[in-house]
């Protein structure tokens, strides 16, 4: 159960360069987290254009707190911070401040994508300083990678798609691989919507059960937000599902 709610970051906050221009100032994603039959909490992301360092940037904030049962058990309040640079879809700073029953970390790492390295500092430990480390080519972040995601337009992002990706997770870096398997409508509380299936190659052995433990619902539209992620993972499974939406860019087509 330690580390559960990771899976959850790993979720949302995945989830030729191009810009983001499909991202609405303002915007706000609710899903709910259900862990087996518990409504295990909620995880939030927000969106915020602004300037960074002088050039127009996402300001992407990711929150996750368990609720209900799951937290008289084990209490989760995990904070994400993104600055994601607008025009390269690559990000320039990211903030993991995780409180997980008792495990804390609080790792902030700034990209350098130039000479491609990255300084990661721990904030938790400030004795251990700061550090250089040698990082790859568009090398995204555990939000970053999920906008880059979603800006992929319709034509990009269809049935047969792979994407490629080196996502940045607290101090290492992982290769993933996004395959777009097909199409299906899904029922959610806001009523029937076309989706895109995604299946996500992931390291197992880690936090899933198996290579490709998880799969993703997006809307199958030019919003690509996420509807449904369902994952296998070492002590269960979990689910999260679409609970709320506000200033999505273009209006969701949902069938009641």
């Amino acid at each position: 159960m330690k580390k559960f709610f990771n899976v959850i970051s790993f979720f949302l906050f995945f989830l030729g360069y191009g810009q983001i221009t499909n991202i609405n100032n303002g915007e706000s994603i609710t899903l709910r987290i259900h862990y087996g039959f518990l409504n295990a909490g909620y995880a939030n992301l927000t969106a915020q254009k602004t300037n960074y360092k002088g050039a127009p940037h996402l300001h992407v904030r990711g929150t996750g707190q368990t609720s209900g049962a799951v937290k008289a058990f084990f209490k989760v309040d995990d904070f994400y911070e993104s600055y994601i640079n607008m025009q390269t879809e690559l990000p320039s700073f990211y903030v993991r401040n995780v409180k997980e029953g008792s495990y804390r970390q609080h790792l902030e790492t700034v990209f350098n994508h130039s000479n491609n390295t990255l300084i990661l500092t721990d904030k938790k430990t400030p004795a251990n300083g700061s550090k250089v480390i040698r990082s790859v080519k568009g090398v995204q972040d555990m939000l970053s990678c999920f906008y880059y995601l979603r800006s992929k337009s319709p034509a990009e992002l269809k049935v047969g798609s792979v994407i490629n990706m080196n996502v940045w997770i607290d101090d290492e870096m992982f290769p993933f691989q996004l395959r777009v398997t097909g199409t299906e409508n899904l029922d959610t509380k806001f009523g029937k919507i076309s989706c895109l299936k995604i299946i996500p190659s992931v390291k197992s052995g880690r936090v899933f059960k198996e290579k490709e433990g998880v799969t993703m619902w997006v809307s199958n539209d030019a919003n690509h937000i996420p509807i449904l992620l369902k994952a296998e993972i070492a002590v269960g499974s979990l689910k999260a599902s679409i609970d709320d939406f506000k200033n999505v860019k273009y209006p969701l087509r949902f069938i009641k």
